[in-house]
Order: C-alpha cells, then sequence, then structure tokens
C-alpha cells in the first residue's frame, strides 16, 4: 500500500478509551488496529463529505459490532440522552444512545481518514499520508449518514471542535431521515483500578 495511515489523538481517545465506556472498536488496540489499516489492502475506497476525507472500508477483523441499531417500539424505551462533548475543548451537545441492547457484529469497519493537512488544520499534525479519525463499523459496505450534531459542529469550524465545511441542506436532510430511525449503543463497564 503506498499510502500510510496513522491514528490521530482524537480518535485513539474515541475509539479506544482507556476507561468508562467500552471501545467503539472492540477485539483489538490501537496499535494493533492501526498495523492492520497499514498492511491490509482495503475492499474499497470511498469519498468523504469533503477533499480532504476519505473512507476506506475493511472486512472486520475484530469482534466489534454494528454501531447503528434501529429504533423500534420494543427498544425505545432502552435509549437515553445527556449533553455531552467529546474533548474539554468542545460545547456539551445533546446526544442519543441505547443502553441494554445486543447489536450484531459488524462485517465492515469502515475507517474515517483526513488527510494530513487536514490534521495540521486541526492541530493534529501527523506523520503519515492520512489520518484516523473515526470508524464506522457496518453490516454492508456503505457508510452510515454523518450524525446531524456533527455536521452543525463542522460548519461551526475548527474552533469549536468541527473541520470548517459549509452545511449541506441535502446531506442533512438525509442524516436526518436515518437518525431520526436509528441510535449508536454503549455498554457501560466497571472503570477498573490506575
Amino acid at each position: 500500500m503506498s499510502e500510510r495511515l496513522l491514528r490521530s489523538r482524537f480518535a485513539r481517545t474515541r475509539l479506544f478509551p482507556k476507561q468508562g465506556l467500552s471501545a467503539n472498536v472492540q477485539g483489538t488496540d490501537a496499535e494493533r488496529f492501526t498495523a492492520h489499516v497499514n498492511a491490509v489492502a482495503p475492499v474499497a475506497k470511498l469519498p468523504g463529505y469533503a477533499p480532504f476525507c476519505q473512507l476506506w472500508v475493511y472486512e472486520n477483523w475484530t469482534s466489534t459490532r454494528v454501531m447503528a441499531v434501529p429504533i423500534t417500539e420494543h427498544n425505545r424505551h432502552l435509549l437515553r440522552s445527556a449533553y455531552e462533548a467529546r474533548t474539554a475543548k468542545e460545547l456539551p451537545v445533546l446526544t442519543r444512545w441505547f443502553e441494554g441492547v445486543d447489536p450484531p457484529r459488524a462485517r465492515y469497519l469502515i475507517a474515517i481518514l483526513y488527510s494530513r493537512e487536514q490534521m495540521a488544520k486541526e492541530g493534529d499534525a501527523i506523520d503519515a499520508d492520512w489520518g484516523v479519525v473515526g470508524c464506522l463499523p457496518t453490516a454492508e459496505p456503505e457508510e452510515i449518514p454523518m450524525a446531524p450534531i456533527t455536521m452543525l459542529r463542522n460548519a461551526l469550524g475548527v474552533e469549536e471542535g468541527g473541520s470548517g465545511v459549509a452545511l449541506d441542506r441535502d446531506a442533512y436532510a438525509r442524516s436526518v431521515a436515518f437518525w431520526d430511525v436509528h441510535a449508536n449503543w454503549r455498554e457501560y463497564r466497571q472503570a477498573g483500578p490506575g
């Protein structure tokens, strides 16, 4: 593979947290994840939401489960919400998720990549062609729509934790249609010592 990938500081804390929430990517750690995406060719490369973003699709080699669960009358009572920030510098936003659901194992992991130039613009300089900023565990080799609040945060600019990409009304409408009937899930675990 000619292009080299490196996980970003942001992805490390979001995908592989040390304690509290379960990891977004399960059955591996940050070092093994990075080694895998650098050693194995993706099954597809998809365009991202901006020229500096690409989505690389890999067959799931981990125990990671799908991230989006359909909302039904049988699981609606398991939805939770809170105001949360992804980092200490960001403003908290309303977030919704399931607790107590058992989603299936994902068939694909879609690595969300930002170019070296965009990574530097966002204050996370890397020594690689691309930085992994996220991962979408999916049942199909297709992108899950970015959450509406993420689109809004991106439009606010780098200063507010976004990327500086203007809001696309059509993409926003597609996102709302998807996330109105789906939610992420979380599994809390006891924080261990240290």
